[in-house]
């Protein structure tokens, strides 16, 4: 199951937000769902991503954007931890999930975008 953490489903938000004034809203719904499908595919190939800067996580470059999912495989489940584009600087530590965190599975996750 594919799990993400507030601090990941803030910064696609923002992401989003971000695009959608500089270029979009459809630009900015085309890429939000570019990097949703692309994390939706680590649920079949959880080692696609490279080994991660911060240590126990692994990054899924997503293609043509400059976006990166940083994620972790805890268990039989893939955390996003974070989103970020690839010249932003990298925390040393990213937040745990935690149950309050949604899933793919929620309703209000796809659907907003």
């Amino acid at each position: 199951m594919i799990k993400w953490t507030e601090q990941a489903t803030q910064q696609l938000d923002q992401a989003h937000d971000y695009i959608a004034l500089a270029n979009s809203q459809e630009v900015a719904t085309r890429i939000t769902m570019q990097i949703v499908t692309c994390v939706q595919q680590l649920a079949a190939f959880p080692m696609a991503g490279r080994t991660g800067r911060v240590s126990g996580t692994r990054e899924l470059v997503i293609p043509n954007t400059p976006f990166i999912a940083a994620y972790a495989i805890v268990q039989a489940d893939i955390v996003v931890l974070a989103v970020y584009r690839g010249a932003q600087h990298w925390p040393e530590g990213f937040q745990t999930w935690k149950q309050s965190d949604r899933t793919e599975g929620d309703s209000n996750f796809i659907g907003r975008w």
